[in-house]
This record gives structure tokens, sequence and C-alpha cells, in this order.
């Protein structure tokens, strides 16, 4: 994932999230491309480990990005399904509204990413807008959930992810960056709080953030991505799918598909 994502015109406007994944800010996008590697990668593991079957072509399995940016891999799951449950829901509306209502699922990781994720999977940032693509949903949210989480501090640092209080600890006014996937004792519960019911997710995939900012001098940080990694572990999901730096490797018998930084 060095350097820029490349794009050309080609005749057509390119993809905006290949335009935002381009821009420097604060937050780091996974590029399409690069997503749909991933996406490549995961689907021949699949089809390596259940007798060749077409993940794509599976109406059953369930995808979650527990840390959700653009909405690059949500999107590029929900096209790919698209296509391939075309034989088994041949009627194209109830097709897309299977999938994002019972395949596709999402963490925003900060309330403007989640918004920009809505609007990549559902075309709206309101899950059951008159634009949505989705139409079977009640709630703004649908399944791409965002609330504002705090921090739990103690002596000076959070017991979760051991961001600093005061780096951290800024009011209402700014992102807390208290990641609501990583910020609980138990995983399983809080996915039943999320998202309700028993879920299981036969594929996790994502992206998660680096680093946070632990109260140092210049540029120290600590990092939080394994913490990603270690709770989407406890879910006990078949396939783990995560971008992770070169120097970090998680041992243990899940299926996880690493690509390093």
């Amino acid at each position: 994932m060095n350097g820029q994502a490349g794009f050309t015109l080609r005749g057509r406007n390119p993809d905006v999230l290949t335009c935002i994944a381009n821009l420097s800010n604060d937050e780091v996008f996974t590029p399409p491309e690069f997503a749909n590697r991933m996406l490549d990668t995961l689907a021949e593991a699949w089809a390596a480990d259940h007798g060749g079957a077409n993940l794509w072509a599976d109406s059953s399995v369930r995808f979650l990005d527990p840390c959700t940016k653009s909405g690059v891999f949500l999107r590029e799951i929900t096209t790919r399904l698209t296509k391939g449950l075309a034989e088994e829901i041949p009627g194209l509306e109830a097709r897309v509204d299977h999938i994002l209502t019972k395949q596709v699922f999402g963490i925003g990781i900060t309330h403007l990413t989640s918004l920009l994720a809505r609007r990549s999977v559902y075309c709206s940032k309101h899950a059951n807008g008159e634009h949505s693509i989705a139409k079977g949903f009640d709630s703004d949210d649908g399944n791409i959930w965002f609330e504002r989480m705090e921090h739990t501090w103690a002596n000076g640092k959070c017991t979760f992810c051991n961001a600093s209080q005061s780096a951290l600890d800024r009011g209402e006014g700014l992102e807390s960056h208290a990641y609501a996937f990583i910020h609980t004792d138990n995983i399983k519960t809080r996915i039943a709080e999320l998202f309700g019911g028993d879920m299981q997710f036969d594929v996790i995939i994502g992206n998660p953030p680096y680093q946070l900012a632990d109260g140092g001098q210049g540029a120290s940080a600590i990092p939080i991505y394994n913490k990603f990694v270690e709770q989407a572990k406890a879910l006990h999901p078949r396939f783990l799918s995560m971008v992770i730096p070169a120097r970090w490797f998680f041992g243990g018998g899940l299926p996880l598909i690493e690509w390093v930084v």
C-alpha cells in the first residue's frame, strides 16, 4: 500500500473511492484496487477450503468490516454478491436487498466515515432513505453501525486501548477515537448489542486503524491494529483477512489472510 493508488480517466469518471484514497488526510483509506486484490485472495482461499465453491454465489455467508472507513470492502463485496447470486435470486431489487440486509455488515470508526460508508454501500447516507438501494431497513444506520464511544480512563490511560487521556479526552466537539470493536470486555456481547441476536460472521475483513497517540514526545504512538485482529479472532469467523504491518504476525489455527504494509 505504499504510494498513491493509480487511476486514469479512460473516458469516464474515476472511482470516487480511488480519489479519496489519494488524498492526504488523517485516515488511511483503502484503494479499491487493493481491496479487490484482497477479495480475490479471499475467494481463492474459500474455494480451496470448500471444495471449489464460489464464495460470491452463497446467499448465507455473512461479512463484517469492523473498522469501515470509505466502505470500499462492503461495496465491492456487494458488487460481487450481486453478480454471483443472480441465478439464486433473479430479481435485482430483491437480490440487492437480501445482500445488504442479511449478508453485509460494518462498524464505522468515526461519524464522518460511517456516513461515507453508507453512501458508498447504500447510495445514501440514510439506509432507509428514499434514495437508498436497500428497501428492508427501518433505521438510518442499516447494517453500518456507528455511535460515539468514550474511553475508560484509569491513571491517564484508556484501559482498553491504552490511549493517552491528555491527548484524547478533549470533549464532545472532536472525535474520541474510542473504537467500539475494541472497547469492550466481551466482543460477542458487543456484536449482539450492535446487530441483534446471535450473529456469526463467516468472513471478517478490513484495514484497521494503525495507532493512537500515547502522550509521549514527537511522533510517539501505540499500535492498536493488533487489538482489532484479536477481537476479530474471538468471534471465530471462518476467514479473517486484515491489513497488518509486516513486522507483526498473529499465530493460531484460524485461517488469517495477512496483507502486510
